[in-house]
C-alpha cells in the first residue's frame, strides 16, 4: 500500500508513484516564506531585501536621469560646472556596463535572485515602453554628449564692446 505525504505546496502526492519520499528541508524553508510574503488576498509581497533593493535602484536610475538632464542644460546653455565631469563620467560608465551587459541593466540578476518580478521601468512604464527605456535613454544621453563635445569645441565669439 502506498503512503500520501503532504507536499511543501499544501497537496497530497501518492510517495510511492512519485518517486517522492518527503519534500526536503529548503522546499519547506522557501514554502514558510513565501506564505509569509503573501497577503490575504494572494497576493505575493516583497520581502525587505527587496524593498530595500528596489529603492537603492530606483535611487540610482534617479541619480542617472538627473545627470542625463545636467549634461543637456549644459549643452544647451553653454554652461560648465564641476559636475558635469561627474555627469559625463557616470552616464560614459553606465553605458559601458549597460552596453557590455547586451543592453540590459545590470542589477536585473541581482533583482531577480531577491524575487522581485517586476522590472523598474515596468513599475512607471508599460512593458513594452520599459523594455525601449534603456536603449533609448542611453542614445538621449550620448546624443546630449555629443552636443556638449561640438560646443565645447567650437571657438567662443567674444562679446562686441
Amino acid at each position: 500500500m502506498a503512503t500520501t505525504l503532504p507536499t511543501h505546496e499544501g497537496r497530497i502526492r501518492n510517495a510511492a508513484s512519485a518517486g517522492v519520499v518527503a519534500p526536503t528541508l529548503a522546499d519547506d524553508e522557501r514554502a514558510r516564506a513565501a506564505r509569509r510574503l503573501t497577503d490575504a488576498a494572494g497576493v505575493r509581497r516583497l520581502g525587505p531585501a527587496a524593498v530595500a533593493f528596489r529603492t537603492a535602484h530606483a535611487g540610482i536610475a534617479a541619480g542617472f536621469l538627473a545627470a542625463v538632464a545636467h549634461v543637456w542644460v549644459c549643452a544647451l546653455t553653454g554652461r560648465r560646472d564641476p559636475w558635469l565631469r561627474v555627469a559625463v563620467a557616470a552616464l560614459t560608465l553606465e553605458g559601458v556596463v549597460v552596453t557590455a551587459n547586451g543592453g540590459d541593466c545590470p542589477l536585473g540578476p541581482l533583482q531577480d535572485r531577491l524575487d522581485d518580478p517586476v522590472p523598474l521601468f515596468e513599475l512607471v512604464l508599460s512593458p513594452r515602453a520599459a523594455k525601449c527605456a534603456v536603449p533609448v535613454l542611453g542614445v538621449v544621453a550620448a546624443t546630449g554628449i555629443a552636443l556638449l563635445a561640438r560646443r565645447s569645441t567650437q571657438p567662443r565669439r567674444r562679446p562686441s564692446p
